[in-house]
This record gives C-alpha cells, sequence and structure tokens, in this order.
C-alpha cells in the first residue's frame, strides 16, 4: 500500500508541475500576466518534477538498466530545468540569460529527449513496440511527443547576441504542447486500487 500511495503522489506531481508549465506560456498568457509571472509559474512546476523525478529515481530498480537510465537521466533533466527557470525569474543581462537561462534550458531538454527514448525502449520491450490497448505503451508515447516538443521550444528559445530570443512564439508554443503531453501520461499512468502500476515513463 505505501508504494502504491508513493507511485499515486508521483504522477499527482508531475500533473501538477505539467499544469504550471502549461498554463504559463498557454497562448495569450505570457502577454496577459507579463514574463516575470510566466517564468515564476514555469520556475514552481520544475521544483514538483525535480520531487516527482527524485521519488521516481528511487523507486526504479537498478538491475533494469534501461529503465533505470531513464529516470537518472529525467533527473538530472529536471535539476537543469530547475536553474534554467529560477535564472529566468530574475536574470536580465543577455550574457547570463545565454548562459545560465538558455544552455540549462537546451542540456535539460536534450536530457528529456534521452530518457523519453530510454523510457519508450523500456515500455517496448514488456508491451511490444505498438500496442495501442496498454495504457502504459500510450503514456510513453505521449511522453516521447513531449519531449520532442520540449526539445523543439528549446531551439526556438537560442538567445542571440542582442537579448533577441530566436522564435519566443514556437518556444513558448513548444513548451506548452509538450507540458499538455506530460500531463496526459501522468494522468494515464496514476495508479489505479485494483491495478497499482508504475510511473516511470510519465514525463521520463
Amino acid at each position: 500500500m505505501a508504494g502504491f500511495a508513493t507511485l499515486t503522489r508521483q504522477c499527482w506531481l508531475f500533473a501538477v508541475g505539467s499544469s504550471f508549465f502549461a498554463l504559463a506560456t498557454a497562448p495569450g498568457f505570457p502577454g496577459w500576466a507579463g514574463a516575470g509571472a510566466a517564468d515564476a509559474l514555469c520556475f514552481a512546476g520544475s521544483w514538483f518534477f525535480t520531487t516527482a523525478a527524485w521519488m521516481q529515481l528511487r523507486l526504479a530498480d537498478p538491475g533494469a538498466r534501461v529503465e533505470w537510465s531513464s529516470a537518472a537521466t529525467q533527473f538530472v533533466g529536471t535539476l537543469l530545468f530547475n536553474l534554467s527557470t529560477g535564472t529566468a525569474v530574475w536574470a536580465h543581462a543577455v550574457t547570463t540569460e545565454r548562459r545560465y537561462v538558455w544552455v540549462p534550458d537546451a542540456t535539460g531538454s536534450t536530457a528529456f529527449l534521452l530518457s523519453g527514448v530510454l523510457g519508450m525502449v523500456a515500455v517496448s520491450a514488456v508491451a511490444g513496440l505498438l500496442d495501442l490497448r496498454s495504457r502504459d505503451w500510450l503514456a510513453g508515447a505521449v511522453n516521447l511527443l513531449g519531449c520532442v516538443a520540449f526539445a523543439v521550444s528549446a531551439v526556438a528559445a537560442f538567445v542571440r547576441k542582442t537579448g533577441v530570443t530566436e522564435d519566443e512564439w514556437l518556444a513558448n508554443l513548444g513548451t506548452f504542447f509538450g507540458a499538455l503531453c506530460f500531463l496526459v501520461a501522468a494522468l494515464l499512468l496514476l495508479p489505479r486500487p485494483s491495478q497499482p502500476r508504475s510511473c516511470t515513463d510519465a514525463t521520463s
């Protein structure tokens, strides 16, 4: 029962963190609330991600190398997002934005993408290459799609030497879509009382 409760909390933490990112980058919200509010929401959301990722890593079986590697890579990615989103709250100098906002954002997104691929490999080893009836497989696929969206967002968020973001609209859209994917993946893997399951691939 303790494991069931831990998995439930883990999934909800991923879901709440995803909701913060989705709200912060929802079309029209940054312009209405201001960049400061949007950055603060992402920073708050990143800590829900990190807490859930740490719980996931602790629950992962080191003997299952692919699954454990997915969880470990994801956890590193969440730490990088903590740095990126935290710095974005107060950073105003272009050099700081490039070095401590964009670089950890891009690196964290790369870690998420690798984690998502590894997570999908782990799920496919059990559920098969294609099993639309499996919630685990569907969650893994949706999660991987979210990781791809975050990677696109990171590329679009590149900060030029002039301080201008490469494509702010695409950067926000990629984060928004990716966050929605992570939210769906977390809810798909939310344990049911009659059939506890792992959230290994939620937000990998």
